[in-house]
């Protein structure tokens, strides 16, 4: 039984995977990393520098696929430690509800969220972060701002893919969209 779970065995090949996201719909965790206050409220927000699916090169928040048998706290916790390293020290709740459920679709006029590989459905999440952030991995770059830049019109256009709105709705979410 134990097998079944161990998500390293849970990759599919390239081929695989190509094949799987034509058929269905694949599960993903969404993370905006924030650092707060000692009252909880949003002090800043970490956006990535990384490659998107689209090709282009564009600020983005943690986000990864959820492995067969893997739970998703599991999920976000190997997600953020891939992208923000391994001492972010992320604070993810005890209670999993997220904040938003978003749809990502080929066609980028069905929900305005856009991944051009695949239809996928992903749960997405606030997490304070308490230590030490690096880019990794796929991760060319990461800043932290303010609420208000994160929600300008300028940090928005540096997001592809509905990305940008998905951090105003996470504002709004933690009572901090300007």
């Amino acid at each position: 039984m134990e097998d079944l779970l161990e998500s390293s065995s849970s990759w599919l090949s390239d081929d695989d995977l190509r094949s799987a996201r034509e058929r269905v719909p694949m599960v993903y965790v969404n993370a905006v990393p924030v650092r707060t206050n000692d009252d909880g409220e949003i002090r800043e927000v970490g956006l990535l520098l990384r490659g998107m699916p689209d090709g282009t090169i564009s600020r983005a928040i943690v986000t990864g696929r959820v492995l067969y048998g893997e739970r998703i706290r599991a999920a976000l916790l190997r997600h953020i430690e891939k992208d923000l390293g391994a001492v972010a020290l992320p604070r993810v709740p005890v209670i999993l509800t997220p904040f938003t459920v978003v749809e990502y679709f080929p066609d980028p006029s069905v929900t305005g969220f856009h991944d051009p590989r695949q239809h996928a459905v992903s749960l997405a999440f606030i997490v304070p972060v308490a230590g030490d952030c690096a880019p990794s991995q796929d991760s060319l770059d990461l800043i932290w701002v303010t609420p208000e830049q994160a929600a300008s019109d300028q940090m928005q256009a540096e997001m592809t893919g509905g990305q940008g709105r998905l951090v105003r709705l996470a504002l709004a979410a933690g009572a901090r969209l300007p």
